[in-house]
């Protein structure tokens, strides 16, 4: 009954329109080479384009740092041999404005007629909108908010702990059950993420945005950014103000 349902609508693709109406959330559908495939309007506004058809055929690498591009790549690829879905894998990525924050992504195998996986399909929504329905999050959402609302400060894992009444281990514990991330490491990412968006939003010297950031000097700010973002703040402005103001950015200059 359900095989003659779908036949009768030519398949089940059409239940990807739902998706055009679902605020803050992005779906895609890429082939076997993570080429995209077909793109929700919020997806396309998202990488700053007007149509679904200016996205066919284009890769991660055409819209995103190369890192972050790998990135993404590795996830579909282990999608694609195991077979197995990626559900709530919480990660930053990048808004339409460029600036880095978090997001929840789940993936899953696209199969043929004849069960072969033939790409990957997914659905991206930002962590705020999510986050409420996730556990273990809810144990942990009034440390992530502490975090946020002083990220320019230098916080310790135990004074965290202390304030989310539980042991640094069981702490730790919790964060990388969420996001796969030491709480050391989600604060190094977290003072980036609120860095990245001074970088984008004015034009304040990167050496006082370092100060500004917690950080010792412009030297480390520059060496924890790259680490993170594959690019020094220096780069990252300049790419990503440029999307912004619609200037001509150097960084893909020739590619489309």
């Amino acid at each position: 009954m359900q095989r003659a349902f779908f036949e009768a609508m030519g398949g089940p693709q059409q239940f990807q329109r739902l998706f055009d109406h679902l605020p803050g959330v992005y779906f895609f559908v890429k082939d076997r080479q993570s080429r995209l495939m077909c793109a929700s309007p919020s997806f396309c506004e998202h990488l700053g384009a007007r149509f679904e058809a200016e996205l066919i055929g284009r890769t991660d690498d055409e819209f995103f740092p190369r890192h972050a591009a790998d990135h993404f790549r590795r996830d579909d690829e282990r999608v694609m041999s195991t077979g197995e879905p990626l559900i709530g894998r919480v990660e930053l990525w990048y808004t339409e404005h460029g600036v880095l924050d978090w997001f929840v992504t789940n993936k899953h195998p696209v199969r043929d007629t004849r069960g072969g996986i033939i790409g990957v399909m997914g659905i991206v929504r930002s962590y705020e909108g999510q986050r409420r329905s996730m556990q273990p999050m809810s144990l942990i959402n009034a440390t992530i908010d502490y975090i946020r609302a002083h990220q320019s400060e230098r916080l310790t894992v135990r004074e965290l702990a202390a304030q989310a009444g539980l042991s640094p281990r069981q702490l730790h514990r919790k964060f990388r059950e969420v996001f796969g991330l030491s709480v050391r490491e989600f604060l190094a990412k977290t003072r980036v993420q609120a860095a990245s968006a001074a970088l984008v939003r004015g034009d304040q010297r990167i050496a006082q945005i370092a100060i500004d950031f917690g950080f010792c000097d412009q030297s480390a700010f520059t060496q924890l950014f790259r680490k993170h973002t594959g690019l020094t703040p220096r780069q990252f402005r300049l790419r990503y103000q440029s999307r912004e103001t619609g200037r001509q950015d150097p960084f893909f200059a020739g590619e489309r």
